[in-house]
Parts: C-alpha cells; structure tokens; sequence
C-alpha cells in the first residue's frame, strides 16, 4: 500500500505545468473601435494596449484605409506617442476629406517606430494583435 501512495505522490509531482500557467506572450493590442464622421473628414478612434513588457516611448503605424472597392484611399502615418506598460489608451485621429461611409477595410502597413528602454523594434510588429468593433470594416495586419 505505501508503495503505491509513493508512486501516485512521485506521478503528481512530475506532472508538467500546465499551458494555462504559463503568462501570456508580450503583444501589442490593437482596438479599432470607431469611425465619427468629423468637421475635417473622418475621426480614428483606437483603443490601445501595451503588454510587451516595457513602456514604449513613441510608437507609430502607418496605415492604409480601403474603400468599399478595395483601393486604397488614404495611406498615412499615426503617431500613437508613448505608451505605458499595462495601460490601455485611447486614441483619435482626424483624416481629413475622408468620408467614414467610404472605409471599408483598415490596415496595419508598417511600424514606423517602436521605442522604448531595452526594447527590440522587432517585437511591436512580431507581438501586434488587431480586431475591429465596427460592423463591415476589417482591421488587420
């Protein structure tokens, strides 16, 4: 009997973690969460949260906005500034003479900086992760 309840205690203790207590990997989350028709054209809004494991101290994306037939309308280049550790933000961006009825799809092009102290560029565009709140408009990579 004792032989036994040593070989459970030695199976139990060998067990391997489980995958669900391992943390999550370092990501860079990115909201689209609205479209607001403004003065100047069409108002951004973002929602964002940092998760790589450091404060980004600037970062950028350049963006590509897609009209209801696939070209594009708009190329341009947003500064989300700096972006705490953890934290979620929001974020707005004006684009001027653009119709928000007319995007259809948001894209993610390029990061154009990822800053931040002892920080690999590489891991802004490796740890992004994008979804869209907005009926018929995508947003990806």
């Amino acid at each position: 009997m004792r032989l036994t309840h040593a070989l459970l205690l030695a199976t139990l203790c060998a067990t391997p973690t489980l995958a669900q207590d391992a943390p999550p990997p370092p990501s860079l989350a990115l909201e689209l969460n609205a479209l607001t028709p403004s003065e100047t054209g069409c108002r951004v809004t973002f929602l964002a949260t940092n998760t790589l494991g450091t404060e980004l101290t600037r970062s950028a994306f350049e963006i590509a906005l897609f009209g209801a037939g696939g070209g594009i309308e708009r190329l341009v280049s947003l500064d989300f500034k700096a972006m705490p550790e953890g934290k979620t933000r929001v974020l707005q961006f004006d684009i001027g003479e653009l119709g928000c009825d007319k995007v259809s799809r948001v894209l993610i092009n390029d990061v154009v900086a990822c800053e931040g102290t002892g920080l690999d560029p590489k891991v802004c565009l490796a740890g992004l992760s994008t979804v869209s709140r907005l009926d018929g408009v995508e947003f990806g990579i």
